[in-house]
């Protein structure tokens, strides 16, 4: 097959000869697999490794170093040996060839083998490049929207979706000819790798640390103080109904103000509809009369959605409505309200709504439900300081949250851009 003439839309400076268009076929040797069940792998020794499909698609991504993944065993010997010309070599490439949606031919690339055999398994694609690549690069300009788009045409089924060895070898491929540039494009995106996985590992400490800070900072069943406490606190804390902590204030929005129409969501609490829906949703042009108006410091809910979590603290500066169907309410002056925020995201309150829905096809837990139920507090002063404590290992957890996207956006248009 003839070259024909690709640049990307991104490169490293010096690299300006245009890139090679090929079959599949002529760059790579497609190498045998083995197709044994979990069942048929031992997880503690054996005489070979495997790299199973569902590898491929949960753990590894675009490269593995299969020298330190803990790849379960191939107990069987007479494995290793009848698959000894498809033993795994470093830049070897592991393509699944079934999925349950469209990451069907989404491949790891294989940059570090130990002296143990490792033999691609149940719905794999190994395939061996007739030349030598860069490290790493192969591995990502395969999982590339640019080669992926390929693979759609050539999906088959519906609840599982597979590709074939035989259209996988007809696909085209276009890669730089430069082993240099090739080196360069895979270290930037490793690059980019290693600092998600970084940003990743402190977002989810933070994660775990709020989590078991707020189970030490709140009293366990049965006691009355809590395991951790700020200094001068010694009080016991009180079991307080919400009945007497809080009170229903949603008003109808009678006069038809052209207020801005929320929603609420359990990730992001109140959210403009014009954000979650196209066009504004059905509250846009709807008459607003029937709907609740919610002041600021209120909470609200969807007592259909409360069991995951739809409920929003209102923050803004301004008045904002939600539909009637919402229960909204506001506490009394002895309650923090961020302090009492963090506990209705907490387990604690899901227990409770557990305890006291109704329904029966669809629960709900309406106000009055609440009302019923009880909390432990503190004196205001205790609380305060527990609610800010934990506001600030919110922004932290924000913080990173927000860098992990910014990197994953990062690499993501390197992706698009940095392949043809």
């Amino acid at each position: 097959m003839s070259t024909q003439a690709k640049k990307p839309e991104i490169r490293f400076a010096g690299f300006k000869d245009e890139w090679a268009k090929k079959k599949f076929d002529d760059v790579f040797d497609m190498l045998s697999n083995n197709t044994l069940s979990r069942d048929a792998l031992n997880s503690e020794t054996g005489a070979a490794k495997n790299i199973h499909y569902g590898d491929v698609l949960t753990k590894f991504g675009e490269y593995i170093d299969v020298s330190i993944e803990k790849l379960p065993f191939i107990s069987d010997p007479a494995i290793a040996t009848k698959f000894i010309r498809s033993h795994l070599k470093e830049g070897d490439i592991v393509i699944t060839d079934t999925a349950e949606d469209e990451t069907v031919g989404k491949c790891t690339e294989v940059i570090s083998v130990e002296e143990m055999p490792i033999i691609a398994g149940l719905h794999t694609m190994p395939c061996r490049p007739k030349e030598k690549y860069a490290p790493k690069y192969m591995g990502y300009y395969l999982n590339s929207h640019k080669y992926h788009n390929n693979l759609f045409q050539l999906m088959q089924g519906v609840k599982v979706t597979s590709i074939s060895r035989t259209g996988v070898k007809e696909t085209e491929v276009i890669l730089s000819t430069d082993f240099d540039e090739q080196e360069k494009i895979g270290e930037h995106l490793s690059s980019l790798d290693n600092m998600i996985a970084l940003e990743t590992a402190k977002y989810e400490k933070l994660v775990i640390v709020k989590k078991a800070m707020f189970e030490k900072m709140f009293p366990k069943e049965g006691c009355d103080v809590p395991e951790i406490r700020f200094t001068g606190f010694t009080e016991a804390w009180e079991q307080r109904k919400f009945s007497d902590i809080t009170f229903l204030s949603g008003e109808k929005n009678k006069e038809n103000l052209p207020l801005e129409s929320y929603s609420i969501t359990s990730e992001h609490g109140f959210v403009p509809q014009d954000e979650k829906f196209e066009n504004g949703g059905t509250m846009r042009e709807a008459d607003k009369r029937m709907y609740y108006i919610v002041s600021p410091n209120s909470f609200a809910y969807n007592p259909a959605r409360i069991n995951v979590g739809s409920i929003g603290y209102q923050k803004t500066s301004k008045n904002i409505i939600v539909s009637s169907l919402y229960e909204v309410f506001k506490t009394t002056d002895d309650i923090d309200d961020h302090l009492l925020w963090h506990w209705f995201k907490s387990p604690d309150f899901q227990k409770l709504i557990v305890q006291l829905q109704e329904g029966g096809v669809r629960l709900y837990f309406y106000y009055d439900k609440l009302c019923m139920g009880e909390v432990a507090l503190p004196k205001i002063e205790e609380q305060r300081k527990i609610g800010q404590f934990l506001d600030n290992l919110d922004n932290l957890i924000t913080l990173h949250q927000r860098k992990l996207e910014k990197l994953k956006n990062i690499k993501s248009a390197c992706m698009e851009k940095m392949f043809v």
